[in-house]
């Protein structure tokens, strides 16, 4: 590869962003903050929560504050995108999903901390976007529309849940974000998106003929030179096995020319592999949460979260090079996350990638990079 000639596209991904409940209630503009769940009735709760467990939040916080340390490192990266798995709905809407064991909104009004951050586009297929019903729905994404974020993975009917969001990068070309909620990951397979209802894109199984399906219907939106990423919200919340029928649905995407797979769902950081010289993340882990002062699963330390800072041939989607931040949420907030914790994270990311070859280093200043040359993979 002829580096003269080649054009990097460099993308941040990250795992879950759930600005509802807790989060949402520290923002400007709180909204109702009633829960049906059985632990927690009051989303003020979970503040509380953060406060015994770290300190007092002096509320209400601006925009920027639950991002925290992560606005700095994006640039000083110079990212050229900056795509989200938008975890929650953006609604007023009181239908709450029947019998639903857990449920996130933000207020309407708060959609500014998505602005301030500057998301470019944000991954809507997951297991929360329909916690408030169809109206809850429809006013996510008419919501994100206002607000010039584009999205993919849910819409009013199957063809919009299934179209991608278009992300133009002036002088480097195109990036195609398809999202995709497997059942897997406990997204209802009522709320699949069809021809007559709304809902999210959705994968009912995760076989390598679905995912050949699916790679031929992403690829009829494509133009020569474009990046395509799938991002995909699957697997279960905790634990680092990553399913064989998830490792093999991933290469197939791969092998017919997605240029990036991007997983997400587990509470925790899990597996990153290189396959073909492309990147396929299998769990990032949650990345801005209020499951502060929460006990019981302390031993997979899920207040420790990865920025993924990727490197791409902006022609052909191949891996050049990924940058990974190790940050810690605190007070609700994202911060760079100390020695001891980034040395905890790559000897995690090092454990649970040696089986596909997968291998960071910790720089100078706590961050990881991955080194690709023992990462290659056929």
């Amino acid at each position: 590869m002829d580096a003269k000639t080649t054009k990097s596209l460099n993308v941040f991904l990250c795992g879950d962003v759930m600005t509802g409940r807790g989060i949402d209630q520290v923002l400007p503009h709180p909204g109702n903050p009633r829960l049906y769940e059985s632990y927690i009735h009051d989303a003020r709760d979970y503040v509380q929560l953060a406060e015994e467990a770290n300190g007092k939040i002096q509320q209400p916080v601006g925009f920027k504050y639950i991002w925290g340390d992560v606005l700095r490192e994006l640039e000083q990266a110079k990212v050229d995108l900056r795509i989200i798995n938008l975890e929650t709905s953006i609604t007023r809407s009181d239908d709450v999903w029947p019998n639903k064991a857990v449920c996130y909104r933000m207020n309407p009004e708060n959609v500014g901390c998505l602005t301030a951050a500057h998301v470019d586009a944000c991954s809507l297929a997951n297991n929360h976007v329909l916690d408030w019903g169809y109206l809850g729905l429809t006013e996510t994404i008419r919501t994100l529309d206002k607000a010039g974020t584009p999205h993919a993975g849910a819409g009013e009917n199957a063809a919009e849940a299934e179209a991608p969001a278009v992300l133009e990068v002036k002088e480097k070309g195109r990036v195609l974000l398809f999202s995709f909620g497997s059942v897997t990951s406990g997204v209802p397979e009522e709320w699949g998106a069809t021809n007559k209802r709304p809902g999210v894109n959705l994968l009912s199984d995760l076989s390598e003929a679905t995912a050949g399906r699916v790679a031929v219907r992403m690829r009829r939106f494509e133009q020569p030179g474009d990046v395509i990423v799938a991002s995909i919200h699957w697997g279960a919340n905790w634990g680092y096995d990553i399913p064989p029928n998830q490792i093999a649905f991933a290469h197939r995407l791969i092998e017919e020319g997605i240029g990036i797979v991007h997983g997400h769902s587990s509470h925790h950081v899990k597996a990153t592999e290189v396959y073909q010289e492309h990147l396929i993340l299998h769990g990032c882990g949650d990345f801005l949460t209020d499951y502060e002062g929460i006990r019981g699963y302390e031993m997979f330390r899920p207040d420790l979260t990865l920025m993924y800072m990727v490197e791409v041939d902006a022609q052909k989607g191949q891996l050049l090079g990924v940058r990974l931040v190790p940050m810690r949420v605190r007070q609700l907030r994202l911060n760079r996350a100390s020695e001891e914790e980034a040395k905890w994270l790559c000897d995690l990311f090092n454990q649970e990638g040696a089986w596909s070859g997968t291998h960071a280093h910790l720089a100078e200043d706590n961050s990881m990079a991955l080194d690709l040359h023992c990462a290659a993979r056929p």
